[in-house]
């Protein structure tokens, strides 16, 4: 059982720089349908859960739970990492802490099969390293220096259209201020393509710098990003802090459960809205964060 909820038809992208905008469509394919899920309490992750403690119902209907695993899964499924920087000229005050941020967090990820950097400012640079590569990778982060527009949203874009066929893990570490200023879509139409692709975003947000007239809706972007993708947004402002949200960021990839079902639905293709539970009465306290669904593109094909 492979843990996809879809196939794609990409385009093939290299390391150099990428145009804004590139184009980027799906076709069919389901088999087993997986969910990476973080169940958390006031102390943390919560662990020791077993599949008779959740449910998932699919548009309504329960779905029988066909694989099930705790905590770190990355020898079956590996861990594919992402960094998304901002390096655009609105980064300026916090360029320092976010290069910072991103070869800390690099470094405490030793599972990574490999990690994918992509960073922008007016055009979006794309390229993939493996292990083995990691010192040129720590070079060219160390490297960036804040200048030009902002293409977010097409930085988003291009990573998703890179990642569609890829199997495994996918988590996608944001590092931006929210804004954007020269992106050719829309943040409507990233959430959409959120939908296409299973990543798991984190989102870590410069934005105690930002002019206070756009502060809060920066904010509020990077939170509704990572919230559907069942992530989470943090916004440090020193490197104490920074310490504190890679504790739990680590925590929470080490201790997700990872659930699987093959789809009993038949109602045909198109988004298919999915609810995962915690009905052990025991752990009613507790929150859980997961995708809200999966884009089934044909039926027939479990």
């Amino acid at each position: 059982m492979r843990p996809v909820a879809l196939t794609a038809l990409v385009v093939l992208l290299g390391s150099g720089a990428l145009p804004a905008g590139a184009g980027l469509q799906f076709r069919a394919g389901v088999d087993l349908v997986s969910f990476a899920v973080v169940v958390t309490d006031r102390s943390g992750p919560v662990q020791g859960l077993t599949p008779d403690d959740f449910e998932i119902f699919e548009d309504g209907q329960p779905q029988p739970i066909q694989y099930f695993a705790e905590g770190d899964v990355s020898e079956r499924f590996p861990l594919r990492l992402g960094l998304l920087m901002d390096v655009s000229g609105s980064m300026g005050k916090d360029i320092h802490l976010s290069r910072t941020a991103a070869i800390r967090f690099m470094n405490a990820v030793e599972h990574a099969r490999d990690i994918t950097l992509v960073d922008f400012d007016t055009q979006v640079r794309l390229a993939r390293y493996s292990q083995a590569d990691f010192p040129r990778l720590i070079e060219r982060i160390r490297s960036a220096e804040p200048d030009g527009w902002t293409a977010f949203y097409d930085a988003l874009q291009i990573y998703l259209n890179g990642m569609a066929m890829e199997d495994g893990q996918k988590v996608l570490v944001v590092y931006t201020d929210g804004g954007d200023t020269r992106s050719r879509i829309s943040m409507r139409q990233v959430m959409d393509l959120l939908q296409l692709v299973d990543v798991t975003v984190y989102a870590i947000g410069f934005v105690n710098n930002q002019p206070s007239s756009v502060r809060m809706e920066q904010r509020m972007r990077l939170e509704q990003l990572a919230s559907a993708t069942g992530g989470d947004a943090y916004f440090p402002g020193s490197k104490e802090q920074l310490g504190e949200m890679y504790d739990r960021i680590l925590a929470e990839l080490n201790g997700r459960y990872t659930l699987g079902y093959v789809s009993t639905n038949t109602s045909g293709a198109g988004w298919r809205k999915v609810e995962i539970r915690v009905k052990n009465p025991a752990y009613r306290h507790v929150k859980l964060r997961a995708r809200d669904g999966y884009y089934a593109a044909s039926t027939g094909s479990h």
